[in-house]
């Protein structure tokens, strides 16, 4: 995945499979989704994202589902997709706000 990066996609996207999300990403993204970058998709309620990457063989589709509280961090721009580093995308993972250069805060299972 040389020169990946990673895109968020502001839009709704819950019920999308592989082909339909590559295809979002062509329409909407203008993005190439057989280029090796990363793209992430919350879903409408903020509770769950996936992840669609292809590494050269075919795609990944990961999906993450909070068991309580939600995704709050979410950019509000106009454009359909922002770049994110990959620790940026760790935090974003994490239930955290990747804008802030700080670790998020842990709590015991």
């Amino acid at each position: 995945m040389g020169g990946a990066y990673f895109r968020f996609c502001s839009a709704p996207q819950n019920r999308k499979g592989i082909d339909s999300l590559a295809e979002l990403c062509r329409a909407k993204l203008n993005a190439d989704p057989f280029s090796g970058s990363v793209f992430v998709f919350r879903s409408r309620r903020a509770t769950s994202i996936k992840i669609l990457v292809y590494d050269g063989q075919g795609f990944w589709l990961a999906t993450k589902r909070l068991s309580k509280g939600r995704f709050r961090w979410w950019p509000q721009s106009s454009e359909a997709s922002k770049p994110l580093r990959v620790h940026q995308v760790q935090v974003l993972l994490a239930a955290g706000n990747p804008e802030i250069d700080a670790a998020p805060v842990w709590r015991s299972v």
